[in-house]
């Protein structure tokens, strides 16, 4: 994963004479930014630390070849990226191991090389990381779950505590009830025990 450097006095300007320099947007790469005091004056300088998100799926992908190679399992892989978005679909010999008992193999995989990238990075990736379509199904179950509990809480009035879920499982829930008439949701709790209220709205 190539790593370029840029030194200045300013981090927006520093910003955009990198990405006029090499032709991409801000939506094309990750980065970050250090301090460090030069010459005999100890003057600070900016440095820009920047990295092209194409560069960082490859970088994802070569991590999953080796993982899941020392898993003993035979991975191919699909990837995509879109507005920052970086999504790799994995088709196995043996999903059911990739994906774990209700996805939490999934979930540890997405967690271990999200911190993998910012220890490198010094950014999180927007990741989306599936098997087959175990993510597709899911975000279904999750919608028509979202629906019906929805339904029962403008009926009755009384609001309903859902399970503890991840930041993806919970903005599934918020956007199939953001038109909602009669409710309205809130996350609530701290990661990772957090969760959504699903609220009636006052009539």
């Amino acid at each position: 994963m190539e790593e370029r450097i840029y030194e200045g006095k300013e981090q927006k300007e520093l910003l955009e004479k990198a990405l006029e320099e090499l032709n991409l947007t801000e939506n094309d790469v990750m980065y970050y930014f250090s301090k460090e005091k030069t010459g005999l004056l100890k003057k600070e300088v900016i440095k820009l630390h920047l990295f092209e998100v194409k560069d960082v799926a490859e970088f994802i992908k070569e991590f999953l070849t080796q993982t899941t190679k020392d898993m003993e399992l035979d991975v191919q892989f699909e990837s995509s990226i879109r507005d920052k978005q970086i999504s790799i679909k994995m088709y196995s010999d043996n999903n059911s191991i990739l994906i774990g008992h209700e996805g939490k193999t999934l979930k540890a995989l997405t967690h271990v090389i999200k911190q993998v990238v910012y220890n490198k990075v010094g950014e999180y990736p927007y990741l989306l990381l599936d098997v087959e379509n175990y993510k597709e199904k899911q975000e279904k179950y999750l919608i028509r779950l979202a629906k019906n509990i929805a339904k029962e809480v403008g009926h009755t009035k009384v609001e309903a505590e859902l399970e503890d879920m991840n930041s993806y499982e919970r903005r599934i829930i918020h956007n199939a009830l953001t038109d909602n008439k009669y409710v309205y949701t809130e996350s609530t709790g701290v990661e990772p025990h957090r969760h959504i209220v699903i609220k009636p709205k006052e009539q």
